[in-house]
C-alpha cells in the first residue's frame, strides 16, 4: 500500500471499480413523466423491494435466517473444518510478503494476522526490510484503536505529506466503519504516532484529499453532510481548497462538477523545481475524463481526449495514455494516435494543442498487447505491459533520438506488477507471480539497473504434479478467446475432473496469472482443475477488447464465457455435472447471466457481491455510475436489452437451475446487497434449492479481516466439493 503517493490519479482512475457513467450525449432519454410511471410499475411488480432496506429489521431477519441455514448445512460437512483450518494457516501466516512503500530509507507496511485482526501500521529501515526478520516499529495498532474508541474500524490507507523541510511527517489516515467505501479521514502525526485533535479531519463520506503543501489540502467530500453536493452516483462534485487551522465549512470553492457527472476528484502534478500544479479530474462517465488545472484565478481544461488517463510530469513532458483512436489537427494536418498508446507532450497550461505541443508516441502496443500500468520513479517512467496475458516491465527514458524503452531483467511467463514506485525514490518494488509460482518481491534500482529478490512466498500447495496450459476457443462470432487451464498432470479426459471456471469480463479489468494459496491448497491439490477465462470486457488486449462488449453489445462477453465452458465439456476435461463457475461484482452479474442463460452447463454457481437486478441497479448505491458499462434503464433501446439480460427478470420458476451459492455483504456500499437478496428470494419463493451467506461487515470484498476471509473461502470450497467432487 502506497502511503506516500505523490498523486492520486491512479486511484482516481480505479475508483471502481467504483463504477461510473451517465448516458452518452445524443442518446434519447425517456421524458421524466414516463420514467416516473415506469418506476411506479417496477415498484408494483417487485414484491421484494423490502430486501433493499440494507439494515431494515425485516430484511436483516431474513438474512440472518438464511445465514444460519447455510452455515448449518456447509459447516456440518466434515470437509469444512479441515478447509477452514488450512485457510486460516495461509491467511494468518507470518510468511506472507509484507508489501510496503518507501520514504527516506524507511519501509511502511500494513499487516494483519491471527493476533492483529484489524492490523498494524508499522515501519522498518530498508536495510532491515531486506533481512528475513525485519525489526518492525508499530505506528498504529488498529485493534487497540478500535477498542479504545469502541468503533468497528477497518483501515483503508494513508496519504502522507513528507516534504523534506517538514520535520514531523503528517498523514491523512482513512478509517472505514465495517469496511464500507465511505471513510472518516483523520490527520496523524507520523513521528509522534498519534492522531491530531486539531488537525485536518473529514467526516464519513466518499472523500478525496490531496496535499498541496503542509498547510493546504484540495478536498472533495459530502459538503454539509446532506448530500446536496453529491452527484447522482453518490460521489463528490465540489472541490475546495482547505487551509490548516480554518473550519472545513470555510474552505474555498474551486470547482463544481455537474450532478450527472460520476464525480470530481483533486490531484496534483509535481514539477521538477519542487512546486505543484493543482487540478481536478472530472469523470463524466466511468470511461471518460476531463482534466482541469487551476492557473491563478483561472480553470484551464487540458486538451486531452475524453478517454485518457493522466500519468504525470517527467522531463517537462506530460505523460498520458489514450483509450480511443485520437486525431489531432494542427495547422491543417491530421495526426492519428492509436488507442492503447502511451503519449507525451510538452507541458503547457493551455486548452489547445499547437505545433509546439504536438504529442509524441512513447509506446504503441500491438493487437495482442496492453499497457497495464504506468508509474514514475526517480529519473524514469516504468511501463507494465501485458503481452498475450504475460507480463513485462519497461524503463522509459529520454534519448537523443527520442524515447527509449528498455525491458527490465525480470522473470518471464508470469504476471509482473510494480507494487511501489515514487518520483523521489530510486528503489522500486516489483512483484512476480504465476499460477504455480509463489509471489516474489524484487527490488529494482533506477540508477544502477540492478534487480535483486527481496522476499518470496513459501509454496502453499504441492505444484509438482500440476500443469498450466494456455488455450483458445472461437466465440459465437468467431473471435478467439484465450483461457488458462491448471490441472493435475496426466488426468484422464473422461469428463470427470471437478473444474472451477472463473471470469469477470468488464470495466477493462484484466484477469492475469496469479498465485493463490487458498485456491491451490483447497482445490487444485485435492484434484480440482481451475480455468481462468480472458473474455471480452476485460483489458487483456487493450481498450478495444473491453469496448467490444459495452452496453447493448454485452452478449459477446457472455458468449465468450459460454464458449470456454463448452470447450471444457467438448474436450472432456469435465462435464456439466462436474463443472462449476465463480465470479464477483461485475463477475457476479456474469454468474447471474450464466445461471439464467445456460443453467444446463454448470452444476455449481458461486455468485459473489453481484449485480442482478439490471432495471434498478442505477438507483442503488453507486449504480448510476456504471451506466457507461451496462447501459441505462432510462434509454428505451438499452432498457430493452437490460430487461432481456437481467438475471432477476429472467428467472423462471419452471426452469431447472443448479443450486447457486450467493455471497454478499451488508456493509457493501458499492454494490447493493439487495441484488443478491432479491435473487435468492426468487429461489426461495419457487421452492428451489439455494445457499446464501451475507457477511454483516466486510464491504465490497465481503470480508473485513483475515478470519472472515478464511471462513468465506472454506464455505465456498465446501460447496464446490459437495457439488462437483461427490460421485
Amino acid at each position: 500500500m502506497d502511503f506516500f503517493r505523490k498523486s492520486s490519479l491512479a486511484s482516481i482512475v480505479l475508483l471502481g471499480l467504483l463504477g461510473c457513467s451517465s448516458p452518452d450525449s445524443g442518446v434519447t432519454i425517456q421524458p421524466a413523466d414516463v420514467a416516473v410511471e415506469q418506476a411506479k410499475k417496477v415498484l408494483a411488480e417487485d414484491p421484494y423491494l423490502w430486501l433493499e432496506e440494507v439494515e431494515g429489521e425485516q430484511a436483516l431477519g431474513w438474512v440472518k435466517g438464511q445465514n444460519n441455514r447455510t452455515l448449518a448445512q456447509l459447516q456440518a460437512n466434515p470437509v469444512y473444518a479441515s478447509l477452514e483450518a488450512q485457510a486460516l494457516d495461509i491467511v494468518n501466516s507470518s510468511e506472507r510478503i509484507p508489501y510496503g512503500s518507501i520514504r527516506n530509507g524507511q519501509v511502511y507496511n500494513f499487516w494483519q494476522d491471527a493476533t492483529n485482526v484489524r492490523g498494524l501500521w508499522r515501519k522498518t529501515s530498508l536495510e532491515s526490510y531486506a533481512t528475513d526478520q525485519p525489526e518492525w516499529d508499530t505506528i498504529v495498532d488498529f485493534d487497540a484503536l478500535a477498542t479504545l474508541e469502541n468503533k468497528n474500524w477497518v483501515y483503508k490507507g494513508a496519504d502522507c505529506y513528507t516534504a523534506k523541510d517538514i520535520a514531523n511527517y503528517k498523514c491523512l489516515v482513512s478509517l472505514s466503519d465495517g469496511g464500507k467505501d465511505a471513510v472518516t479521514v483523520r490527520e496523524f502525526d507520523l513521528s509522534a504516532k498519534q492522531f491530531l485533535s486539531d488537525g485536518f479531519t473529514l467526516p464519513e463520506a466518499k472523500s478525496g484529499a490531496e496535499w498541496v503543501d503542509y498547510n493546504t489540502l484540495l478536498v472533495t467530500t459530502n459538503w454539509g453532510g446532506d448530500g446536496s453536493t453529491l452527484t447522482e452516483s453518490g460521489y463528490p462534485s465540489v472541490v475546495k481548497r482547505w487551509k490548516r487551522g480554518t473550519p472545513l465549512e470555510q474552505a474555498d470553492t474551486l470547482f463544481t462538477a455537474s450532478k450527472t457527472d460520476v464525480g470530481a476528484f483533486p490531484f496534483t502534478l509535481d514539477k521538477a523545481d519542487g512546486s505543484k500544479v493543482e487540478g481536478v479530474v472530472v469523470a463524466p462517465t466511468f470511461f471518460t475524463r476531463e482534466y482541469y488545472l487551476f492557473s491563478g484565478a483561472q480553470v484551464v481544461k487540458l486538451p486531452l481526449p475524453e478517454q485518457s488517463d493522466l500519468v504525470g510530469l517527467y522531463e517537462e513532458q506530460l505523460f498520458f495514455t489514450v483509450k480511443q483512436d485520437w486525431t489531432v489537427t494542427v495547422d491543417g494536418n491530421d495526426i492519428l494516435f492509436k488507442s492503447g498508446s502511451l503519449l507525451a507532450m510538452p507541458f503547457v497550461v493551455s486548452s489547445s494543442i499547437t505545433q509546439a505541443t504536438i504529442p509524441e508516441v512513447v509506446f504503441e502496443p500491438n493487437e495482442r498487447q496492453a499497457i497495464e500500468d504506468v508509474t514514475m520513479t526517480k529519473g524514469q517512467i516504468l511501463m507494465t505491459l501485458s503481452d498475450n496475458v504475460v507480463g513485462n516491465v519497461f524503463a522509459i527514458t529520454k534519448g537523443k533520438s527520442g524515447w527509449i524503452s528498455t525491458k527490465l531483467d525480470l522473470p518471464a511467463n508470469g504476471t509482473l506488477s510494480v507494487s511501489f514506485a515514487d518520483p523521489d525514490e530510486d528503489t522500486v518494488f516489483v512483484n512476480y507471480e504465476g499460477f504455480l509460482t509463489p509471489d516474489s518481491l524484487m527490488s529494482y534500482s533506477a540508477s544502477t539497473g540492478k534487480v535483486s529478490t527481496l522476499k518470496s512466498l513459501p509454496s502453499w500447495f504441492d505444484a509438482d504434479d500440476l500443469v498450466v496450459e494456455q488455450k483458445q476457443v472461437a466465440s459465437k462470432d468467431g473471435t478467439l478467446i484465450p483461457f488458462f487451464v491448471i490441472h493435475k498432470k496426466g488426468i484422464k479426459h473422461d469428463g470427470n475432473t471437478p473444474t472451477l471456471l472463473y471470469g469477470y469480463g468488464g470495466f477493462q479489468v484484466s484477469m492475469r496469472p496469479s498465485y493463490n494459496g487458498l485456491r491451490g491448497k483447497l482445490w487444485l491439490e485435492r484434484g480440482g482443475a481451475f480455468v481462468l477465462a480472458n473474455i471480452r470486457g476485460g483489458g487483456e488486449f487493450g481498450p478495444k477488447w473491453h469496448q467490444a462488449g459495452l452496453k447493448t453489445h454485452r452478449q459477446v462477453i457472455y458468449d465468450d464465457f459460454i464458449a470456454v465452458g463448452e470447450w471444457l465439456i467438448d474436450h472432456k476435461l469435465t462435464s456439466p455435472e462436474h463443472l462449476g463457475i465463480q465470479g464477483g461484482s461485475n463477475g457476479g452479474l456474469l454468474m447471474g447471466v450464466m445461471l439464467t442463460q445456460r443453467p444446463d452447463l454448470w452444476n455449481a454457481v458461486i455468485v459473489q457481491v453481484p449485480l442482478l437486478d439490471m432495471l434498478r441497479y442505477h438507483l442503488l448505491l453507486a449504480g448510476a455510475s456504471w451506466v457507461g458499462e451496462y447501459g441505462s434503464p432510462d434509454v428505451p433501446e438499452e432498457r430493452e436489452w437490460l430487461e432481456a439480460m437481467s438475471p432477476y427478470h429472467n428467472f423462471h420458476a419452471a426452469t431447472d437451475y443448479p443450486e447457486p451459492f450467493f455471497v454478499t455483504s451488508t456493509k457493501d456500499d458499492r454494490v447493493h446487497p439487495g441484488h443478491a437478496r432479491k435473487m435468492a428470494k426468487l429461489f426461495e419463493a419457487a421452492g428451489k434449492p439455494f445457499l446464501y451467506y451475507e457477511n454483516i461487515d466486510g464491504g465490497h470484498s465481503a470480508a473485513a479481516n483475515q478470519q472472515e476471509t478464511a471462513r468465506r473461502v472454506a464455505l465456498e470450497f465446501t460447496y464446490l466439493t459437495e457439488k462437483l467432487m461427490t460421485e
